[in-house]
């Protein structure tokens, strides 16, 4: 147990590291007062263009890789069988932290890159299909939320399936866990993603590269 809140904590404190809210900030912005409100990427990337979206992108991704790698040079020798385990307390821990920063009352971004980062560092097997699911929605619909949304659902059922099958290797033991902390990076996306889901269902969600006269 200590060994999981040990690796929680670490990545929490990654998860602090708000890239776009600090870019904004050096910018003399902030980017909680433009757009959305959120401080991810989809904001940054509609408030202050292509280069601090791709800033905040690659800063969130790397935070959870960084969470990830870190668990696995602590433990992969004490426990081989259960580190990617840990590696996914670590890569939750973050998209917390990214989620819910203290120091910006709790209010943060929605999770989206960090969560890609987690996937990437933890199950590379599942990221292809994550991806082209993601841009295949987005350059069909144009809602960024969408995509976003059908990643991580899409996520969970990949990670049932390939460790089911042999795919990706995992203790029997294990495995529970593992579809639990699934499950949880899931609905922690989803609940994040209340509002957009009422504005898609409703018809009212923004399209990437809407203008504000569109919107």
């Amino acid at each position: 147990m200590a060994s999981r809140i040990i690796c929680l904590v670490i990545g929490y404190v990654l998860g602090l590291i708000q890239t776009g809210y600090f870019y904004g900030k050096a910018h003399h912005i902030d980017i909680r007062e433009h757009g959305s409100g959120n401080a991810g990427t989809t904001n940054t990337l509609r408030t202050l263009g292509w280069k601090a979206g791709a800033v905040t992108f690659l800063g969130d991704l790397c935070k959870a890789m960084l969470a990830i790698l870190i668990a696995w040079l602590l433990f992969r020798e004490r426990y081989p069988e259960s580190v990617k385990v840990l590696q996914m307390y670590g890569g939750l821990g973050a998209v917390l932290g990214h989620n819910f920063p203290f120091y910006m009352g709790f209010k943060g971004g929605k999770g989206i890159a960090c969560t890609s980062g987690f996937i990437l560092a933890c199950f590379w097997q599942i990221a292809p299909i994550c991806l082209a699911l993601f841009i295949l929605a987005v350059a069909l619909t144009r809602y960024v939320s969408l995509g976003s949304i059908l990643v991580v659902i899409t996520f969970l059922i990949q990670l049932v399936v390939f460790v089911e099958t042999g795919i990706i290797p995992i203790a029997k033991q294990c495995r529970m866990e593992v579809y639990i902390l699934g499950a949880f990076f899931t609905l922690l996306a989803l609940w994040k993603h209340r509002e957009n889901i009422k504005r898609l269902l409703s018809g009212k969600e923004n399209k990437f590269g809407m203008s504000k006269k569109e919107a």
